[in-house]
């Protein structure tokens, strides 16, 4: 016999992943699908896709939708917009699930099951996973499954997937024939029961809508305002006005009415399937707040936490940047060796591998920034990080979570910027958008380390300095953050600073694989532009360097002829006055596509014009770059200037891309495009003209 919600044979299920953020869904995600993963965007808006493949016990094809986290299916962002429709089957780009697996904090169970009752009203076949009872033990919780199980009427499955205990036991229930949960037990009062039954009867019969959204549709109904009943017949309409009229006595919003009949059912069911006893990690959270969030010590340990950041970047990375730099260097060297000189030769010797090799070699930094800011989310630090910081925040007219976004914009802007979705006032979003390029991103680190080991080039300097010197940096664009935000909070955006409520989710041990995993996922969006717009930039900037042809023998000659030396000589009248010569023009001019362009700009610039048939690291050749008078280009005073307008200008298409989409007008990315970059030149123009005028 075949239920309403079987599938041919054959075909692969498709699960919607769903739960309340911080309960643990995406480690879920990852033990199901483990690498088989693709990541995109919903066409049409800038929220995440991650759809997954896998395959139950009994080699089902299975495919997994991890939908963004919400707290609730009455969207308040773009994000629980994305999960409400995605789960009626309201967008045209994605189907509805045949079934959904519900994540659940059991150290929190009883907020968890507003959610669930909700996901549970959709008529869809579900399995409840028990997430993080390990945490709930801690805490002196015990969650009967079985009793809840009984409860909800659907499966309900223990697991701890930070651990992967249970995960078998998961696939196992996924493989299984699922049944939708046969009887809603939450209850509204008679009244508006009655009026609700009535309402969807209406819908079904004179709408002719699904009978497997209507009870939904009828909720959302009872649940708005009058005002917002547009399209509703007469009939229905008199079943709400009755409705209304009834709470309206009561003094209470038919809103408020549904939230607190799923609270008291969540509230009587955790009071039949929680056993409470004595808890012991619940202490150690304490403690451990008692200093990551303390006011003096809270700061310590988060200077620490990106001290260390930075000195690993310096230290642990050297060695596989050493590699890469010296395999990028070998290839290019055995193409020389093996091809004729030619133009061929050249594209493929100081182009290809100059241009894009010139990027990879700082994969290894990336890597280790990803990881650590996974390993700061996975274990419940980030929250606490964001709760020191909305001291600071508060105090330019934001709050702390404003910080999430922010910080995400270390890694890159671009997932920051999609980050303020979760930000309810509109103008502290815009002003979050606006500032949040100034978070050093990772693009930044290759253009960062090249000019700091330009700086101290001698090999002997510790990387506790270059540490300190690249978190100065970092500090530098957070302070730029911090002031613009209050320059637009007091003028542009004018506003009241709101009270900051944020969940502080309990600490865990990070699982180590789920954290490896994102800082993969993350770092392919790095590698995927070097093998595709950093290779297509490379190509023509080669031939911006190499067209047209001089007749000169001279490296030299030639670069200065191009298409590229002629730009460069076109824009240093402008750039001089910071230090620049026209090559590094031809930097900023590239950088503009992406900053990272600039190094792999400044490596074939400099590749090109060097004669030798052995190639140079690139830094010994910016070292020994000279004006007409043969003093040096890149002093130290030039490398500061530069380093300080690369923190702050906007150089990144992409970026500019996202912030039109996500404020639906050009007006806004215009905007932070001329600020940033008036401000960048400014600076560097005041750093550089000051220090000569002092001597340096």
């Amino acid at each position: 016999m075949t239920t309403p919600h079987a599938l041919p044979s054959g075909t692969a299920l498709t699960f919607a992943l769903v739960g309340n953020p911080n309960c643990g869904k995406t480690t879920v995600f990852n033990c199901l699908t483990g690498m088989r993963q693709k990541v995109g965007n919903y066409p049409g808006v800038t929220v995440e896709k991650k759809v997954g493949q896998f395959f139950s016990l009994h080699g089902k094809p299975m495919q997994l939708v991890d939908l963004p986290g919400a707290y609730s299916l009455t969207p308040r962002s773009p994000d629980e917009e994305i999960t409400r429709d995605v789960l009626l089957g309201a967008r045209a780009d994605t189907r509805r699930p045949d079934r959904v697996v519900c994540v659940v904090d059991a150290s929190n169970l009883e907020r968890n099951l507003f959610l669930v009752t909700q996901i549970l009203d959709l008529g869809l076949p579900t399995i409840v996973a028990l997430n993080m009872t390990d945490v709930a033990e801690d805490k002196g919780l015990t969650v009967d499954a079985e009793a809840l199980s009984l409860e909800l009427g659907v499966p309900v499955v223990s697991c701890r997937a930070h651990q992967k205990a249970g995960i078998t036991e998961l696939r196992q229930a996924m493989g299984r024939e699922i049944l939708p949960a046969a009887v809603r037990k939450w209850k509204l009062p008679d009244m508006l029961e009655s009026a609700l039954l009535r309402v969807q009867s209406c819908l079904v019969n004179q709408h002719e809508i699904d009978p497997s959204v209507s009870f939904v549709k009828a909720l959302d109904l009872l649940g708005s305002p009058s005002d917002q009943r547009a399209g509703t017949c007469a009939r229905c309409e008199s079943f709400l006005k009755t409705a209304d009229d009834q709470l309206a006595k009561e003094e209470r919003s038919p809103h408020e009415a549904i939230v607190s009949a799923r609270y008291d059912y969540a509230q009587g069911v955790c009071e039949r399937v929680v056993r409470s006893g004595p808890g012991g990690r619940q202490d150690l959270s304490d403690r451990l707040d008692a200093v990551f969030t303390h006011p003096v010590w809270g700061w310590v340990a988060f200077l620490f936490t990106m001290g260390l950041m930075f000195f690993s970047i310096f230290t642990v990375a050297t060695y596989p940047m050493d590699w890469v730099d010296k395999s990028f260097g070998s290839l290019a060297d055995w193409v020389r060796a093996v091809m004729p000189p030619g133009d061929l030769r050249g594209l493929l010797a100081d182009g290809v591998i100059a241009g894009v090799g010139g990027v990879l070699v700082f994969l290894p930094q990336i890597l280790i920034l990803f990881f650590f800011i996974g390993l700061l989310e996975d274990t419940g630090y980030m929250a606490r990080a964001a709760f020191i910081m909305d001291r600071v925040m508060s105090r330019v007219g934001l709050h702390g979570k404003s910080f999430i976004p922010l910080l995400s914009s270390y890694a890159c802007a671009i997932p920051g910027i999609m980050a303020t979705r979760t930000i309810e006032n509109p103008k502290d979003r815009l002003v979050t958008i606006l500032v949040a390029p100034l978070m050093s991103c990772s693009a930044r680190l290759p253009v960062y380390t090249l000019m700091i080991a330009a700086l101290l080039p001698n090999e002997t300097v510790p990387a506790l300095q270059k540490a300190g010197l690249m978190m100065a940096l970092y500090a530098v664009g957070t302070v730029g953050a911090f002031f613009f935000a209050g320059l637009f909070k007091k003028t542009l955006m004018r506003g009241e600073t709101p009270v900051f409520i944020m969940e502080l989710p309990p600490y865990r041990l990070p699982s180590l694989g789920a954290v490896v995993m994102q800082m993969l996922n993350r770092s392919k969006l790095f590698v995927r532009r070097a093998g595709t717009v950093i290779l297509g930039l490379s190509i023509l900037l080669w031939f911006m360097t190499a067209y047209p042809k001089s007749g000169s023998d001279s490296s030299t000659v030639q670069l200065e002829q191009s298409i590229a030396g002629k730009l460069g000589k076109i824009i240093e009248p402008v750039v001089k006055p910071l230090g620049f010569d026209w090559k590094i023009g031809i930097g900023l001019i590239g950088s503009f596509a992406a900053r990272e362009v600039f190094v792999s700009t400044m490596s074939i610039v400099y590749n090109v014009e060097d004669d030798s048939d052995v190639t140079v690291p690139l830094r010994d050749n910016m070292l020994k770059e000279k004006w007409p008078d043969g003093s040096p280009v890149y002093t130290p005073l030039v490398c500061v200037s530069l380093l300080l307008f690369y923190v702050i200008a906007l150089q990144c298409m992409a970026t500019i891309a996202v912030v039109r989409r996500e404020t639906n007008s050009w007006k806004w990315p215009l905007f932070q495009l001329g600020y940033l970059t008036g401000t960048a030149y400014l600076a560097s123009l005041i750093v550089f003209q000051t220090g000569k005028f002092l001597g340096f």
